[in-house]
């Protein structure tokens, strides 16, 4: 039997990632593969998230130029609101690209970008917990935004009560507590590695 060209040093081969079952031809064999392969189900969601980012691409620039145009008619506080929508679009598009290479890299196929120069730094060691606190970091950064948006708005707005702005607060606290929590619990879970003298 003729053996397969060694891959480069360092590179894993398809075969080491998913090897193919010829030894278990069994039901429960058979049934174990197909659940292994169904993580192939979520590459067209990634790629709708890929869709969804490039429509808060054309938002971005829609608010931009809106900006620019009506810049003469537009006080410092509205100026201030609208670059805080800007800031909230490029935070929402940071999210995706977390959720899109960090759940397709964990949950569907390895993407092979070692050592590549524009490589994230957060993706040599990606895993379920790191993307769980990083999603909800992200998610605590958007509700500041929007959170300091109502502020700004707060006493210009008639239907902006106290109640709204009372809710709006005690959520973003629980979006805190809740990613503050799993960050505890992904350093507790995490191995810890004796630290010398």
């Amino acid at each position: 039997m003729s053996q397969a060209p060694d891959a480069p040093e360092g590179e894993v081969t398809e075969s080491e990632m998913a090897p193919a079952p010829r030894g278990d031809r069994s039901p429960a064999g058979l049934i174990g593969w197909t659940i292994f392969g169904s993580r192939w189900i979520q590459a067209p969601l990634y790629i709708g998230l890929i869709v969804a980012q490039a429509i808060y691409v054309v938002m971005f620039w829609k608010e931009l130029v809106h900006i620019i145009t009506d810049f003469d008619h537009l006080d410092e506080a509205k100026v201030m609101l609208a670059v805080l929508g800007l800031v909230d679009v490029v935070m929402i598009a940071n999210l995706l690209i977390m959720v899109i290479i960090g759940g397709y890299e964990t949950f569907v196929s390895r993407i092979k970008v070692d050592n590549h120069p524009d490589q994230p730094e957060w993706l040599s060691h990606v895993n379920a917990n790191v993307l769980k606190v990083k999603l909800a970091m992200a998610i605590v950064g958007i509700s500041s935004i929007h959170l300091l948006k109502t502020f700004i708005e707060y006493g210009h707005k008639e239907d902006l009560s106290e109640s709204v702005v009372m809710w709006q607060v005690l959520i973003h606290l629980t979006f805190v507590a809740s990613a503050v929590a799993l960050a505890c619990i992904d350093r507790f879970l995490s191995p810890r590695h004796d630290i010398g003298p």
